[in-house]
Parts: structure tokens; C-alpha cells; sequence
């Protein structure tokens, strides 16, 4: 039987295909992906290792014929020439990085592949160069790999794509031209008018100030080019005053020669003066593996001479693979990534390629092996297979089904909300006494600290030395001018807009529905991660955010039933330490902030006030979280003395709950990590460091680890339970999992099953560690939410 996955490695493609590399761009990546990699005499390897990684990738994804490399030079390239503050927002390049660059030469040579650089011209331009000279050849497909987002513009069709790094070194997407066009509502062709428009921060490409994302996006998608925007205006400012405000009219018509400008340097050459020739032979021909593997054992790459020698062997033909009995099903690699995460939570969403260097092994069949044997090694195959197997049908369920999302109701939302930015841009500047780009740090810096002169004691910079405008120090300034308020509401607002209201129309599908891709090993507690989009995140603290749930909907004929856990950490807490008043306190039905307020404060339950009983949940919540005095007191609002006080009284009042906080903290000192009630471990390596602060902050985290790892486990157990129970009830067709958020979950129900549903889901999420080995006196109780609208389920 042959592997799914090498059967559709193996299949060959009429064409032969060509992969560019942008040298730099992938080092920098891999460089501050990997920032503290090291050889054994502390030499840095981490941009080295990450080159090699993506090559080893790009090999055993794409089998190419032809691999080339293109480099930019520490020279000034046209670029600057014609604007001499191009790029000149970028800090000086760490020594570690350039050394590194340099080296970078030496893997490409022993990989046998050719690099171009020319004086005066970025890698870009080579890029965009070698695919002009070869795009009549109709037997040759070309892919750019990159470790940015600039080389879109040379995408065409399913011909030139490009590879890219979404995150990290594992998160990887392929753009095609319709891709691009998913993405950004136009072609590759755009991609420098939209940078025209709206700048490039990191290239420090100005386009025209006051015009962001949405509104060049808006212009591009209405009118097309820069060109034909300014024809538009000249011939007739009426069709441009359709989809955008006089304002933005004004800017357009002020920056004209300055969108041009910015265009033209965003704009990759395909002219550079050289002269690309295929190589006569095959990468594969030319490559002496001899070569690689000694330069892997030079780099102490221990791992990387495996899963290099494993994709050269992916071209291998179909009758040796099955001559070797490799037998792997897609399905499969997810378990392997998912049993490695078991074992490792630190390394999140892990790919294949993690498995490989976790485990060295040279096949799917021997990692197998490999972490089976690590999972009964660590106690942890109980978990692997009584919690996260059963789970994985049910979670890639989740995303097939989607969510029904409200279309026209977010683009009411948009333009409500984009009325409101532009009320508070314009009551910035008049505080500010002129107009400035809010969203430029830079500006901002310059706005409050220079022209208005606010400051404050404590006060931080940013890592490059810059006077830092984050929320964090923001808040510091807040009592010093109003402008602070409005500049936090503005940053709340435009986060809401450019991550949600505006972005999520287009990813919903022809049916109407939003996919969002869960993750079950995508965080190191336990829970689920969700990306594509991020539904894990919608803010619910203002009255902002919560507008955004009720775009999410059930459709004709349904209801969302939503159940949520009733604070699950602290019950979890109660079990795990043992504690006798707050398991009485929960058994009882009583509140448990007032309970705790009355041992902190000494007072009666009649005479606990409401700012008693919320500085004892702020308490509560943050000793479980490892939060010390300093913390403490910035979140209750008070002085250090007085939260010394509430400190040292919880602990008095409380001493089961200090013995069990102390013993999971001695417990990850002396085993590195921590397990929760079901068995999970999660690694600190950190908490052995000989710097104080960076072994602290390990603590924090470890003291806290298994009390959310634990709730996260609970929930997980409650869904597959809930799946049970519905499949019994002949239910499963009527009631589908669409979303699962911190700790609630929220079903998509049939309006003739809802009574019955809710019932299921309800009591068994109450019931779920009844008559197991787990059964704790501290019972666990769960809400009961019905609605057409995510947002106002009641």
C-alpha cells in the first residue's frame, strides 16, 4: 500500500518548475524566527537553520528542476537614488544576522544553486527580471518563494505563484492570481498602486497620508491604477465622490505626484541588465548530497541530514516506494503533528517537518513508532487517546460546517463605525492643533510628546529607542490630556474595522458561511486556536465588540443554542487544591467573589459591598494566575501597601490554596514541567534560568498551567461527551458544532429538536466527570443560551 501523501508528491506535471528564492527575505524571517540559535561555541545558526528547513520544504512539496537564488547587495540601489529616505526606517541589521548572510552562500553552494545580485538593484528585481525572460517558455512554471509579500505583484495566473511565510517558518500559503485576488479584491498587476495609495511602512514608501487599507483598496477595486484614478478625477470628480468622502477627494487631488512616486518605487523591474539562462543540467543532476551533508554536520544540524536525504527521496518512482512498504494517509499527518504537540505543547501547530525533527526518524512509519513509545514514556497516551483522537473528527466537523454569517448587516456596521473613526480622526487633530497620520507611530511620537509635551514617570521606549505610543504607555498619559481617551477609542475602533467588520464579507462562501480553520494543538494550554479567521478573539469587553457577534446567525428554520462553563478556573482550583471552604462555597451555590470577599475583607456576607466583591475577583483571578503584589496593585487600582494587605490576607485566609500554588511551583522546578487533572504537561525551561525575572515569569506560568490546562481539558471531554449523547438521541444530523470559544460552545440546532438539544448539552457539560475517575465534589455548572444572533443569545 503506498503513502496518499507521496502518491500526490510523486505525480508529475507537464512542466518542469523553476524556483526562485528571495535570499534576503527568507533569511531575515528565518533569522528572527530563531533569533537565539546557536551552535555549541555560541556561534548564532538560526537564519542558517531556517534557510535550510525552507529548502528542505520547497524540495519535498515541489520536486523543481531548476532552483535559483537572488540576493540584494549592501550597495544603494536606484531606489535610493531617487528617494534617499527609501527604506530609511529600518534599524541598523544586528551583527548576528549579517554574518549570517554571508554565510548563507556557503548552504547554497552546497545545495548546487546558483544566486544572482546586481549593483543597484534589490533581489526583487531579480526576481521580477528572470520571470519576464522566462515566461514565454510553456513548458516551465515558475515559483517565487519569499519571506514577504512585495513579490505578489509578479504572480500570473497558476504559472508565476508565490510561495510565502504567513507566520514563522511553518505557516505557509501559496498564492495564485486568484488568490491574490481573495485577498486583496484585485490582481497582482495593482499591487503597486495599492502600495502607491496607502505607503509601505517598512519599506517607508509615503503614498498619500490619510488614505489606508480600505479606502485604496476602495479606489483600486472602483477605478483600477493610480493612472486611471487621476483620469477619473480630472475628467469628472463626481464618480469618484460615489465611493469616497470630499476629504479623501482633497488627498487624492493633493498627493497626486506623491501616489505616482510611491508607486513607481513600489513597482518591481523585470528589465535589470542580466541575462538568465536555464542551467543545461537538472538541480537534482548538479546536487552533490555529500556536499549538504557535511555542511549540516560543520552547523550541527543534527536532524536536518535525515529529512534532507528524505526529500531528494520523495521524486523517488512509484514501485520503490511501495518496494519500501511506507504506508501513510493525509488524516495520518495530522495525528503525527497532533501526537508531537501531546508531547510538546510548546511547539504549537506543529507541521510535519517538526515531527521529523523531533523525533529524527526518516520515515512517516518510524516517527510513528518513535512517539508512540514517548507517549507511554511520559503517561501520556491516556490523554492522546481518551481526549485529542476522539476529538479530531469532531473539531475538522466544526470547520466544514461554518457559521452563518450577516453580510449587509456588517456593512452597515462598516459604515457606521467608519463615520465614527472620521468623528474622533477629526477631534485628534483639533486637540493635536493640525492633521497627522494617527496610525504612524512616528507622528503620533511627535504629536504628544514634542508639540503637546505630555509626559509621565515610567514612560518606556520601543526596542529600537523610540518613545513608545502602545496602549500600555498610552494609558500612563491618560489623565494627562483628553486627546489620550480619543486616540484609545480610535485605535479600539480601527482594530474592530481592519480585523473584523471589514475583512470578515470576504471570507464568507458561496453558502453563505464563514469556515474558520480550528486548531486543536494551537495553543500550550489546552485549548483551541482558530485562525482563518481568528473567531476565538472578537472582543466582548465594549459594547463595540460585542456588536460584531451579532453578525454571526442562525439561519432560517434554526437557533444557536450556546452553553457556557460557570468559572471553570476557579471550581478547577477548588478540586485541585482540595480546599474545604471554597468546594463548600460552590456546593453550596453560593457566589464565590463574595464568599472570598468575606475572608480577605472580615466582614459578614450582608456587608460585603460591590467593590468588595470586585476587588475579590480581581484577587481571585489573579493569585491563580501567579500575579504578584506589583500586578496586583496596578489591577485593583490602588496602592502597594493596601494590596500587600489584600495579598497577605488571601494567603492567611486561604492556606490550602497557598500549599497547592507552592507544591506545582516546587513540582516544575524539579521536573521541568507541569500536568494537569487529566495528565497534560507543559514544559518550562525557563524556570531554571539564572535571570530572576525570566525565571519568575516561568512561574507565573507554570502556577496557572495546570488549572487552565485542566478546564481546557474539561471542555474538550464535554464535546466529545455531547457528540455521544446527541448520537444516541439520533440528533447529530439536527444539532452541529459551529463554535467552540474559550469556554463555551455554541450549537447551530434544528427549531423542531431545540428543547431536547439544549437539555443534552447543557446537563451533560454539568455531568461530564460524573462516574468517572476524575468525580470531584466541586460541582460543575453550565449556562443555557438560545438565539438567532451570536451576540444576544438569552
Amino acid at each position: 500500500m503506498v503513502l496518499d501523501y507521496l502518491q500526490h508528491t510523486m505525480k508529475k506535471t507537464n512542466q518542469d518548475t523553476v524556483i526562485l528564492l528571495d535570499a534576503h527575505a527568507l533569511i531575515h524571517r528565518a533569522y528572527h524566527a530563531l533569533p537565539e540559535f546557536a551552535s555549541s561555541d555560541g556561534t548564532p545558526t538560526g537564519a542558517l537553520y531556517g534557510l535550510s528547513t525552507m529548502l528542505i520544504r520547497l524540495i519535498s512539496e515541489f520536486d523543481p528542476t531548476y532552483i535559483i537564488a537572488c540576493y540584494d547587495l549592501p550597495e544603494k540601489t536606484f531606489r535610493h537614488i531617487a528617494y534617499e529616505a527609501y527604506k530609511g526606517t529600518r534599524s541598523k541589521t544586528d551583527d548576528a544576522l549579517i554574518d549570517q548572510l554571508n554565510s548563507s552562500r556557503d548552504v547554497f553552494d552546497a545545495f548546487s544553486i546558483p544566486q544572482y545580485s546586481l549593483p543597484g538593484f534589490e533581489a526583487d528585481d531579480m526576481l521580477g527580471t528572470i520571470t519576464e525572460q522566462v515566461k514565454d517558455n510553456a513548458s516551465l512554471r515558475t515559483i517565487i518563494a519569499s519571506g514577504d509579500m512585495d513579490t505578489l505583484q509578479l504572480v500570473s495566473g497558476t504559472k508565476v505563484t508565490v510561495y510565502t511565510l504567513k507566520k514563522g517558518l511553518n505557516d505557509t500559503i501559496l498564492y495564485d492570481e486568484k488568490a491574490v485576488k481573495d485577498r486583496f479584491g484585485f490582481g497582482p498587476k495593482l499591487l503597486p498602486d495599492y502600495k502607491g495609495l496607502r505607503g509601505d511602512p517598512s519599506d517607508n514608501i509615503i503614498g498619500i497620508k490619510g488614505i489606508g487599507e480600505k479606502t485604496a483598496s476602495t479606489l483600486i477595486q472602483t477605478f483600477g491604477s493610480i493612472e486611471s484614478i487621476y483620469k477619473t478625477i480630472h475628467k469628472d470628480e463626481k464618480k469618484v465622490l460615489e465611493v469616497v468622502s470630499l476629504r479623501i477627494l482633497e488627498l487624492l487631488k493633493q498627493g497626486e505626484e506623491e501616489a505616482l512616486f510611491s508607486k513607481t518605487l513600489a513597482e518591481i523591474r523585470r528589465d535589470a541588465p542580466i541575462v538568465f539562462t536555464l542551467p543545461e543540467k537538472s538541480w537534482k543532476e548538479t546536487v552533490n548530497p555529500n556536499e549538504v551533508l557535511t555542511l549540516f554536520q560543520k552547523l550541527e544540524f543534527k536532524t536536518l541530514g535525515n529529512r534532507f536525504q528524505s526529500a531528494l527521496g520523495s521524486s523517488i518512482t512509484q514501485e520503490v516506494i511501495e518496494k519500501e512498504e511506507i504506508v501513510v494517509s493525509d488524516e495520518y499527518k495530522k495525528i503525527l503533528p497532533l501526537m508531537l504537540w501531546v508531547l510538546d505543547s510548546e511547539q504549537t501547530n506543529p507541521s510535519i517537518e517538526d515531527v521529523f525533527e523531533y523525533t529524527g526518524a526518516k520515515n512517516e512509519k518510524e516517527a510513528l513508532s518513535i512517539l508512540e513509545e514517548k507517549l507511554s514514556q511520559t503517561n501520556s497516551m491516556k490523554l492522546y487517546e481518551t481526549i485529542e483522537l476522539p476529538l479530531m473528527p469532531i473539531i475538522d466537523q466544526m470547520s466544514v460546517q461554518g457559521i452563518c454569517v450577516d453580510v449587509p448587516y456588517l456593512t452597515t456596521l462598516s459604515k457606521t463605525y467608519h463615520i465614527e473613526l472620521s468623528k474622533l480622526e477629526k477631534s485628534i487633530w483639533e486637540y493635536a492643533g493640525r492633521e497627522f497620520n494617527i496610525n504612524s507611530p512616528k507622528q503620533l511620537g511627535e504629536i504628544l510628546f514634542d508639540e503637546m509635551g505630555l509626559s509621565v514617570k515610567g514612560l518606556k521606549k520601543s526596542a529600537g529607542g523610540a518613545r513608545s505610543t502602545k496602549v500600555s504607555e498610552l494609558e500612563k498619559l491618560q489623565d494627562a490630556h483628553p486627546i489620550i481617551e480619543k486616540i484609545m477609542e480610535y485605535r479600539e475602533l480601527q482594530k474592530l474595522l481592519s480585523t473584523y467588520i471589514d475583512v470578515l464579507p470576504a471570507l464568507v462562501k458561496e453558502d453563505g458561511r464563514i469556515h474558520a480553520e480550528f486548531i486543536q494543538s494551537g495553543t500550550t494550554t489546552g485549548r483551541f486556536a482558530s485562525q482563518n479567521p481568528n473567531l476565538q478573539n472578537i472582543p466582548i469587553k465594549s459594547e463595540l465588540g460585542r456588536a460584531i457577534r451579532n453578525a454571526f446567525i442562525a439561519p432560517k428554520g434554526t437557533v444557536l443554542i450556546a452553553s457556557d462553563y460557570s468559572q471553570i478556573e476557579l471550581r478547577v482550583a477548588a478540586m485541585l487544591s482540595k480546599d474545604e471552604y471554597l468546594i463548600d462555597t460552590f456546593k453550596s451555590g453560593k457566589d464565590i467573589h463574595t464568599a472570598v470577599a468575606m475572608r480577605v475583607f472580615q466582614v459578614k456576607e450582608n456587608d460585603v459591598t460591590p467593590e468588595m466583591r470586585r476587588r475579590a475577583k480581581v484577587i481571585n483571578f489573579g493569585i491563580l494566575y501567579g500575579m504578584g503584589v506589583t500586578a496586583l496593585k496596578q489591577n485593583l487600582g490602588t496602592d502597594r501597601k493596601e494590596a500587600e494587605v489584600f495579598y497577605q490576607n488571601y494567603f492567611n485566609e486561604f492556606p490550602t490554596i497557598a500549599g497547592y500554588l507552592e507544591s506545582v511551583k516546587m513540582f516544575a522546578r524539579k521536573n521541568g514541567y507541569t500536568e494537569t487533572l487529566f495528565g497534560r504537561r507543559r514544559y518550562f525551561k525557563a524556570i531554571q534560568s539564572p535571570l530572576p525575572f525570566i525565571r519568575a515569569s516561568a512561574e507565573r506560568m507554570a502556577i496557572n498551567a495546570p488549572i487552565q490546562g485542566t478546564a481546557a481539558d474539561i471542555m474538550k471531554l464535554a464535546i466529545i461527551a455531547i457528540n455521544k449523547e446527541l448520537e444516541k438521541a439520533s440528533l447529530l444530523t439536527n444539532v452541529r458544532l459551529v463554535l467552540q470559544v474559550h469556554d463555551e460552545v455554541i450549537y447551530e440546532v434544528d427549531e423542531s429538536v431545540q428543547e431536547k438539544a439544549g437539555e443534552i448539552i447543557r446537563n451533560t457539560m454539568k455531568s461530564v466527570l460524573l462516574g468517572t475517575q476524575y468525580e470531584s465534589d466541586v460541582p460543575l455548572e453550565a449556562s443555557l443560551k438560545k438565539g438567532i444572533h451570536w451576540g444576544a443569545l438569552e
